[in-house]
């Protein structure tokens, strides 16, 4: 499967942290994509030539369960991954009520205005396809919409930025908030507690590390971390992805191959 990162356009920066395209007419099976906890929701698009019932134009809240996204021999996929506060930003809806679930857009304003989902089955390029979600997300980030949220923006920032291994005492102190405020805040605008969020971005961290150097050396990555140990990261692959490393990368390996 080949596999595109591309970044967002400037005017959407504040709302898509990255663009994902993959791509692929090897599969010779119909299968299962899994969509493991990132901390971000996302927009995606699915173009397949199979007789697998899928949506087409489907938003997934914040995720903590693995979704598995059902996927043919001959398919194309595009996700604008959002920043993790964006949620009731762009469409009003409170997070929380999305957590672990999934809309069709398709039937939703201005997507069914814009006939969006037929646009994309339609358009003959990926460029052109890149275009109408951009132009959907314009629309969605024009004037009038809610503002973000400026306490949970840098309360995400601040636990990505140490890969969520970051007491969350020291968020509360930075924001001169409550246990209780922030927990509001968060459930409101990202969907999860503040305390999950950052499980979610710890894992992150060490799934990047471990994908990058082969899944050697668990326990030095453990460390780094923040998990007390071993047998800690493999229990939160079992909680985040279903699976311990060891079957996460073997999958992983035969999805790709």
């Amino acid at each position: 499967m080949r596999t595109q990162l591309i970044t967002p356009l400037p005017s959407l920066a504040n709302y898509v942290s990255h663009i994902m395209v993959l791509e692929s007419g090897r599969l010779s099976v119909d299968t299962f994509l899994p969509l493991i906890a990132k901390g971000s929701p996302s927009i995606v698009f699915q173009l397949t030539a199979s007789h697998l019932n899928t949506d087409h134009l489907v938003l997934y809240g914040q995720n903590i369960r693995p979704v598995l996204l059902p996927v043919s021999a001959s398919v194309t996929i595009i996700a604008y991954f959002l920043h993790p506060h964006t949620l009731k930003t762009l469409f009003g809806w409170s997070a929380r009520e999305l957590t672990d679930l999934s809309v069709d857009l398709s039937l939703s304003e201005p997507a069914r205005g814009m006939r969006l989902r037929e646009q994309l089955l339609n358009a003959p390029s990926l460029e052109q396809r890149l275009t109408l979600m951009n132009d959907y997300l314009l629309r969605l980030t024009s004037p009038g919409k809610l503002e973000i949220s400026q306490p949970v923006l840098h309360a995400t920032r601040l636990i990505q930025q140490y890969g969520g291994a970051l007491p969350m005492m020291k968020v509360r102190q930075e924001l001169y908030m409550t246990e209780r405020t922030l927990q509001r805040l968060f459930e409101m605008h990202v969907g999860v507690s503040p305390k999950t969020y950052g499980r979610i971005c710890q894992f992150d961290a060490a799934l990047r590390q471990l994908s990058s150097n082969g899944f050697t050396d668990m326990a030095g990555v453990a460390f780094q971390h923040g998990y007390a140990d071993q047998s800690h990261l493999i229990r939160a692959f079992r909680d985040f992805t279903g699976h311990t490393p060891l079957e996460y990368q073997k999958a992983a390996t035969d999805f790709s191959s």
